[in-house]
């Protein structure tokens, strides 16, 4: 499957589920921005990538003047967006009765309202075009909630209304719009959870492990690519099983 041609973004693209999926598209032959939220992330990103020319940008995900000015840069750098993946996230383990509005707000703008704007800023481009490919990293948790998560998991859930109703609007311009819903990943983040915390998860995993970032890219590389330009406004869990739709 190649890409060769397409202009990717991917959010998050300095490490985790992030760097894995530019990898892959890179591999695939596109030219990948990816963004971080430090200029050290996106110089690692630069290196990363510099033999697919490729290159990292700096993004802060809720300041609408970024976006738009990360949006110009790509322009006039790369070309236009072809394929747009919005990975980049954040959480805030914290109980609702303990939550303070500042954490709530920060999530929600962060990973959701940052989608809005993204998708927004390259539909132009793609209409004109009659072509796009929107990827938008949604979580099992939006499906299953999990305690003291209630402002990650409604903006995972948020995610997937989202990407229903913005598919219907984009199918006949050629744009498709996706998730792709992980589940537990070996991440630097789960990497921190104490053995019998993994313990119990993976009791719950049908398949007996973590997933790998490589599992996600895969996925992810696969709605973009031609072979599957009929699929639109589908969630895609990937979660070795764990939950069941």
């Amino acid at each position: 499957m190649s890409l060769k041609g397409k202009i990717a973004l991917v959010t998050g693209a300095n490490r985790g589920i992030g760097r894995a999926i530019a990898e892959k598209l890179a591999a695939q032959g596109a030219q990948v921005a990816g963004t971080a939220t430090q200029l050290s992330g996106a110089k690692d990103i630069s290196t990363n990538l510099i033999r697919s020319g490729g290159k990292g940008y700096v993004l802060e995900l809720t300041n609408p003047n970024s976006i738009q000015n990360l949006l110009v840069k790509i322009r006039i750098e790369l070309g236009d967006i072809d394929i747009l993946i919005n990975n980049a996230g954040i959480t805030c383990n914290s109980l609702i009765i303990h939550m303070k509005e500042s954490e709530w707000q920060r999530v929600i703008t962060t990973n959701l309202s940052s989608i809005f704007r993204l998708s927004q800023a390259v539909m132009r481009s793609m209409i004109k075009k009659k072509f796009g490919r929107i990827i938008n990293i949604g979580s099992i948790i939006g499906e299953t909630g999990q305690v003291g998560q209630t402002c990650y998991a409604a903006t995972k859930a948020g995610i997937s209304g989202f990407t229903k109703s913005l598919a219907q609007e984009v199918a006949s311009r050629g744009i498709t719009v996706n998730v792709v819903a992980p589940g537990f990943i070996e991440t630097d983040m789960t990497a921190r959870l104490k053995e019998e915390k993994r313990s119990k998860i993976l009791q719950k995993i049908p398949v007996g492990r973590f997933g790998s970032t490589q599992d996600i890219a895969n996925a992810v590389a696969f709605l973009v690519s031609e072979d599957a330009a009929y699929i639109t406004g589908e969630t895609l869990h990937i979660n070795g099983g764990m939950y069941m739709s």
